[in-house]
């Protein structure tokens, strides 16, 4: 059965190219489009798409707003066009934050000229996604005031001792689409398995941000290791991103630069078009951010690469996490952390955006467990005996 799309844009001249790229996959039926963000609200509802592609700015009612209805009267899976401004990237972390499930940049160059690469990340995107729309749900969230962020926070900013806020005080729109178990599931029972840590990495693609939110505002400002996130994301979204997560979080998150020195109660962002690697010097672990031109590596910043580096430098002492992507980075990397005994941790699949990652790490038979999305950070604490 082919993948329902309703694509939203102001642009004809986007939307008929949007469409065209999408139709050449026999997987994909685009049934309609809308103008602005009011027209699609009505049309999600009237024709009950698996995916909506949807523009950021328009007229009459914009992405944003358009996003936090449609998540309020039919939860659909919803992929963000961003460009690749500043204003563009907190523009699309806003989108998520209202229940947007993906984003992907808007290079109408790349559109322009029928690029390979851009064809194959739309169409991918859309399958993926609308592949999880595996029921259909109604139900509206209770209305609550969303947490605000500052944009002059720094992204490294000191946190205030009274600061106590978690995910539970920012406002959650309804992700029904995505989980096949009801929200009243109770919490796994974990203990520790006694192991030593120095680190905890965690890699992600699609579905990511939300994620990563989710388990990040659970850990305790005195996180006893430095953290490592690898999330696929264009260099323009990951200071926005950065600056977001730490104003939400108790830990700090800060987006990673060269010469860092590893942390405990610090997480570290890998940057958007570069790599990140750790190095051991003397006693001390500290990051090299790095310009990457190699065709053999797809993602920049790549799960493996990071994954690579801190299997040499910290040996077994390592948790490593595997979250919701497209693919299969991360695989190799945590391969060989488990060749030098770090413990591998995948997500499952009901709580995915998309189990690609995950199903690689999974199926190699190097993850240890496989945790939904809402018992990652109770594990993690538990695994490390803070909680």
């Amino acid at each position: 059965m082919a993948v329902k799309v309703l694509v939203v844009d102001d642009s004809s001249f986007f939307r008929r190219r949007v469409s065209e790229i999408l139709e050449k996959d026999t997987g994909i039926e685009v049934i309609d489009f809308a103008v602005n963000g009011q027209e699609a609200v009505e049309k999600a509802s009237k024709l009950r798409p698996d995916v909506i592609t949807m523009d950021v700015e328009m007229p009459v009612l914009d992405g944003i707003s358009a996003v936090k209805k449609i998540m309020q009267s039919n939860p659909t899976p919803i992929l963000m066009f961003s460009s690749l401004t500043r204003e563009g990237a907190s523009a699309t972390l806003d989108a998520l934050d209202a229940g947007a499930v993906d984003f992907l940049p808007k290079k109408f160059e790349d559109i322009a000229r029928n690029s390979e690469e851009a064809i194959r990340a739309l169409q991918n995107k859309v399958k993926e996604i609308g592949r999880k729309r595996v029921s259909r749900f109604t139900r509206p969230i209770s209305p609550s005031k969303p947490a605000t962020t500052s944009s002059s926070t720094s992204s490294f900013a000191p946190k205030p001792a009274s600061s106590t806020r978690t995910s539970s005080s920012v406002a959650q729109p309804d992700r029904s689409f995505q989980k096949a178990a009801p929200e009243t599931t109770p919490q796994r029972s974990f203990k520790s398995s006694g192991k030593s840590y120095q680190v905890v990495a965690i890699g992600t693609s699609t579905g990511g941000p939300v994620a990563l939110q989710t388990i990040l505002t659970q850990l305790p400002a005195n996180f006893p290791h430095p953290i490592l996130l690898i999330q696929h994301m264009p260099a323009a979204f990951t200071p926005a991103f950065a600056q977001r997560l730490n104003s939400l979080c108790k830990i700090k998150v800060k987006e990673a630069e060269q010469g860092d020195r590893l942390m405990p109660g610090v997480a570290y962002l890998a940057p958007g078009g570069k790599q990140m690697m750790v190095e051991s010097r003397g006693g001390a672990k500290t990051l090299k951010v790095f310009e990457d031109d190699s065709p053999r590596i797809t993602y920049k910043p790549c799960v493996d690469v990071t994954f690579a580096s801190t299997a040499k430098a910290y040996s077994g002492d390592v948790l490593a996490i595997v979250l919701t992507g497209m693919g299969a980075d991360g695989r190799d990397g945590a391969r060989m952390l488990k060749q030098v005994g770090a413990t591998i941790w995948a997500q499952d699949e009901k709580t995915c955006v998309v189990y690609g990652m995950p199903q690689a790490v999974a199926a190699a038979g190097l993850s240890s467990e496989s945790l939904a999305l809402q018992d990652v950070a109770l594990r993690i604490n538990k695994e490390l005996g803070i909680a």
